[in-house]
């Protein structure tokens, strides 16, 4: 198998590391490789996951961040742009992504959300990829 990319933003550096962590743990259970770049913020995720799927060298992809609620609607837009970029991702080019991109009123739910002994979502992210990636095989796609 291909190794999977990890498509981390490490806005929240702590939470990221956490997510990491758990993510890397279930490839390595799965025994799957995987590389991982950092973008800035997850609205940048599913543009660097576009980028990387053109050159065929990934099984699939695992996106990681975090987005906290502020005093504005920008939560908002980050949430369902990133959510929404990544989904037609899944559809139009039958990628298969892990969604990892914590979305939280609070740095406390995302710390509980990101810990690998409590919500491990990165791991979560990770199972969701390895399984996709063999629903894809399932359907002749490699």
């Amino acid at each position: 198998m291909k190794p999977v990319l990890i498509v981390v933003s490490p806005y929240y550096e702590d939470i990221a590391d956490l997510m990491i962590s758990g993510a890397t743990a279930e490839l390595r259970e799965g025994g799957a490789s995987s590389e991982i770049v950092s973008v800035f913020g997850a609205f940048e995720i599913p543009g660097a996951i576009a980028c990387a799927a053109g050159t065929g060298r990934y099984s699939g992809y695992i996106a990681l961040g975090c987005v906290i609620r502020g005093e504005t609607t920008h939560y908002d837009t980050i949430c369902a742009e990133s959510a929404g970029g990544l989904q037609r991702l899944t559809i139009d080019e039958k990628l298969a992504i892990g969604y990892g991109i914590l979305t939280c009123e609070n740095k406390a739910q995302a710390i509980i959300r990101a810990d690998p002994t409590q919500g491990n979502k990165g791991g979560d992210a990770a199972k969701a990829c390895l399984r996709m990636i063999e629903v894809r095989k399932q359907y002749g796609r490699t």
